[in-house]
Parts: C-alpha cells; structure tokens; sequence
C-alpha cells in the first residue's frame, strides 16, 4: 500500500486536534521559548522538583506570608535583627528573676544597665555603692542563762575603734553588776586594772515625780580589773538594761586604751536608771579579748560587736 505523505501546506489551521497527537510524542523540542503560560499548568502542578535550587527569591513571597512555622527553631540570629529593633514589649518579665542570683555583694567591676536621661548605659558597682560604712558589724553572740560572754577574735589594728552594742541585759541575781573585763595576749585571766569615774543617777523609789534621787560620781576605781556597766540590777522577768560601751584603739602599743559606757534600765525595786562610765586601761600592750559577766549568777541578753570607721 502507498505511504500518502502529508506536507505541512495541506493542513489547515487548527487541524490538528488532540485526538490526533499520539501520546507522550510532544517533547521540549516543539515547544516555543515562554510559551507555556499559567493557564497550561494545573493548579499544585509544580512541585518542589520541578524548582531548580536556589531560584525562589524574596520577590516570589507574598507579604506577611511567612509564619513561624516556616522558620527552623534556633534560627534567628543576632544578624537578623535590626538595631534598636528590640523594644520594651519584647522582654518578659522575667529578665531579671529568671536569671541567676547573685549570692554576695557585688564585685567593683560588677555592672548595672541605667538610664541616663532615656539613654541605655552601663555603671560600675563601685560608683554606686555607698562608701566606707561608719560602723561594721563583727560579731554577735547571745547570753541565755550564761555566767560570761567572751568575744576573743575580730579584735586587732583594723579599726581605730571597737563599739559593743548590748540588749535586754536581765541578770538572775537581783543586785549583781554587769561588767567588762579585758585581757592582753593569749592571756585569759582578763586581770587588766583600769581607771575609772562613774556617773550614776536613779529615780525615786516607784518612779515618784520623776525626779533623781542622786546623781553624781558615784564610783571611782583605780586598777581594779573589771568595771560594773550597770549597778544593783533587778532579776525580774520584765526588768532589764541596753547601752554600749566603746573602746578606742585597743591594738595601740603606744597608749593606754580610753573607753565610754552608757547604760539605761530597770534597777531593782522598779527604779528607772542611768549609768555613764569613763575612764582608760593601763596598759599599752594591745588588748585581743573582752569579756562580760554577772557579778553573782548568770545573765541574758544579746551583745554585738562593731568595728569602728573613726
């Protein structure tokens, strides 16, 4: 059978319909450059293979299109943000409570974050903090049924000068003396003499008009090694005394130490009383140890050491 050739001239137009196309048959080949348009291409027809790397560029996003889950954990950088861009709304709450405390003092170097007049710096602990505190506080120690309270460490050329606070002094005999004593040393027989005036004033008896019974020197000792910081006190559960006493330079090796005592309180016989001591150690060697005491039983209370920033 003869082969009847067909040339391109003898095909109308638009002759050529689907039904007539042999499947798989059109190739790249036949296809004019740009000429598949979106209305050729079914909708999702283009997969991510059909998409060389790297060609869908920022110009392909519609705005406000990427969401959060299209963003890998970890993956916004420092880079990525802009300056200033972080603003107050941003930061939680928690900024500072969740971050790791700080157990001491901070270091002079240790920095805060201030604003200065609405602009963000930065400031060294060591121009805010306060500077050298008058009084330090040492040591504390609390008397419950004791016969003597001994402070024996935190005693050297630190500080000019050592203050000892007391509080809710009771002793249990009434109409002992509570005193100090001092010791030079390794020593602990707390033997140091001193010389002192004592200046004491009482109320009447029930508290009268209020009024002094006495006031005047009372005491004048020399070299006798304890001094009464307050006389004949009351032992009842209600009755008691606070005051301090300070001594100046104990550690010198050059002077004799001078010290001051005032003492205020519940005398015995509901009497209301004041007590000032002075006077000095006679020694020059430095004092290390202090002591205070009942003069007969024990005592409660609570006695503080300062050193001093004269």
């Amino acid at each position: 059978m003869a082969i009847i050739k067909v040339k391109t001239r003898g095909i109308t137009a638009d002759a050529v319909t689907d039904a007539l196309i042999a499947d798989d048959v059109v190739g790249t080949e036949h296809l004019t450059a740009n000429e598949v348009d979106t209305a050729a291409l079914g909708a999702d027809a283009v997969t991510g293979a059909q998409l060389a790397d790297d060609a869908v560029n920022s110009e392909h996003y519609t705005d406000g299109s990427i969401d959060t889950a299209h963003i890998a954990d970890a993956n916004v950088t420092t880079a990525k943000v802009a300056d200033d861009a972080i603003t107050a709304a941003k930061i939680n709450n928690d900024i500072i409570s969740g971050t790791t405390a700080l157990a001491a003092e901070p270091a002079d170097t240790d920095e805060f974050l201030v604003s200065d007049a609405g602009t963000l710096k930065r400031i060294d602990y060591s121009l805010i903090k306060s500077g050298t505190p008058h009084m330090v506080k040492i040591s504390t120690q609390t008397a419950s049924g004791d016969s003597t309270l001994d402070f024996t460490s935190g005693i050297d050329s630190t500080y000019q000068q050592y203050h000892f606070e007391f509080t809710e002094i009771n002793l249990a005999t009434d109409g002992a003396e509570f005193q100090f004593q001092t010791d030079v040393g390794t020593d602990t027989n707390y033997n140091v003499g001193m010389t002192t005036i004592v200046y004491h004033a009482e109320s009447p008896q029930g508290g009268g008009d209020g009024s002094f019974t006495y006031s005047n020197a009372r005491d004048q000792h020399q070299g006798t090694a304890f001094q009464d910081l307050f006389p004949d006190a009351g032992n009842g559960g209600d009755e008691g005394a606070f005051g301090f006493l300070r001594v100046q330079n104990p550690s010198s090796s050059t002077y004799t130490k001078n010290f001051m005592s005032r003492m205020d309180g519940h005398h015995q016989n509901d009497l209301a009383f004041s007590m000032t001591v002075g006077g000095f150690i006679n020694t020059t060697y430095a004092l290390t140890r202090f002591r205070f005491k009942s003069s007969s039983g024990n005592f409660d209370g609570r006695i503080t050491m300062y050193g001093v920033n004269a």
